[in-house]
């Protein structure tokens, strides 16, 4: 019972989503419906300016955190934590309160993945700077930081099987979340950090 209520909980607070509650209350307009149509920092970030992104992605980052931590507080297992974490990102692709259609979850899984592999995330997270800086493709970046976190945990075998699964659905859930930008990586289309064409 207790696993199942943490999961619900989870899923209810990753489907709040800021970037469409911040964007609708000083724009008045649904950023789903604008720009790459994604309800993220990084689309906040062309509709509203970094101000405005960078609380957006703090804000998502917490949702991930506090739903560990809420997991965690009620004592399950650590399968069950990150299963809560899951949960959370669920909810913010999925939002129950927005028909739906949410985000790609990057934001929260950088959360979660920091709550239940903090080492790999960290390593992961620093590389992952590296390749938006050189390349300017915040796409590119946020599928090596999704990858490499739980490849570094499943390699250096610290973690249990049921943490190592969670962890790669996690990334593969992200991955299809990002696979129309996988497709214009491909083809040399993905729009750069701070270009103004707009990829949809």
């Amino acid at each position: 019972m207790l696993i199942a209520l943490s999961i619900i909980i989870s899923y209810l607070i990753g489907s709040i989503s800021f970037s469409y509650l911040i964007t609708k209350k000083i724009k008045k307009i649904d950023i789903r419906k604008t720009g790459s149509g994604n309800a993220g920092a990084t689309n906040t970030m062309r509709v509203l300016g970094t101000k405005w992104a960078v609380g957006v992605l703090l804000l998502d980052v917490i949702k991930g955190i506090v739903c560990v931590l809420i997991a965690r507080a009620i004592g399950l297992p650590e399968w069950a934590v990150a299963f809560s974490g899951l949960a959370a990102i669920v909810g913010h692709d999925f939002p129950v309160y927005f028909g739906f259609k949410g985000g790609k979850g990057v934001a929260t899984t950088i959360g979660v993945f920091f709550m239940i592999m903090p080492l790999y995330a960290l390593i992961a997270g620093v590389l992952t700077i590296l390749i938006i800086a050189i390349t300017r493709f915040v796409s590119l970046g946020s599928l090596f930081f999704l990858l490499l976190t739980p490849v570094l945990g499943w390699f250096f075998n610290d973690y249990s099987a049921g943490v190592l699964i969670i962890a790669f659905l996690i990334s593969i859930l992200a991955y299809y979340q990002h696979r129309a930008n996988i497709v214009r990586l491909i083809h040399g289309k993905e729009n750069k950090l701070g270009h103004k064409k707009i990829q949809a």
